[in-house]
């Protein structure tokens, strides 16, 4: 049975929310010869940021594969697939906020990184532990959600106070 998780609603609303908050004024104050330019440079950006933000994971009893969009292709990211078998261990790495990222290390000594900002986090990591008999005690959200909570208020805010302001 394949089952999907796609990113995790809290980031995709961070990241959604940041823009908007930090480009809606942009067609406001721009002069008039470049209001449309800025309008559709906005509008392509907001499509451009919805799509990234659209990467998803599959898994079933064979495999584990992590999908993009055509956009996240273009700009550089590349999906990937690993039958459960190929997977010898699940590596941490720490980063430099004092979190800890994951891969997974394959016999051929290929990396690929465990995805910690999918949705139904508990149950993809109950997947894991099944199909490849590997310890997922340790692996967690690479951020805790308030973070990205946060984020998503604070860009509210933001956003909010831009509307007061313009509409004055």
């Amino acid at each position: 049975m394949i089952e999907k998780f796609k990113t995790l609603f809290f980031v995709k609303s961070s990241l959604v929310s940041l823009y908007l908050a930090l480009t809606i004024p942009i067609p406001f104050i721009s002069i008039d010869n470049l209001k449309i330019i800025s309008i559709i440079s906005f509008v392509l950006g907001l499509y451009l940021i919805i799509n990234i933000t659209s990467d998803y994971v599959e898994t079933c009893n064979n495999k584990i594969s992590y999908k993009i969009s055509f956009i996240s292709k273009i700009l550089g990211k590349k999906n990937w697939e690993i039958s459960w078998k190929d997977i010898k261990l699940i590596k941490s790495l720490p980063t430099s906020q004092g979190s800890k990222v994951f891969y997974f290390n394959t016999y051929k000594g290929e990396d690929y990184l465990v995805p910690q900002r999918v949705e139904n986090f508990e149950k993809f990591l109950l997947n894991v532990s099944k199909n490849t008999g590997i310890a997922i005690d340790e692996i967690s959200y690479i951020s805790p959600l308030w973070t990205y909570k946060l984020l998503t208020l604070l860009s509210v805010i933001m956003i909010i106070g831009e509307l007061f302001a313009f509409l004055d």
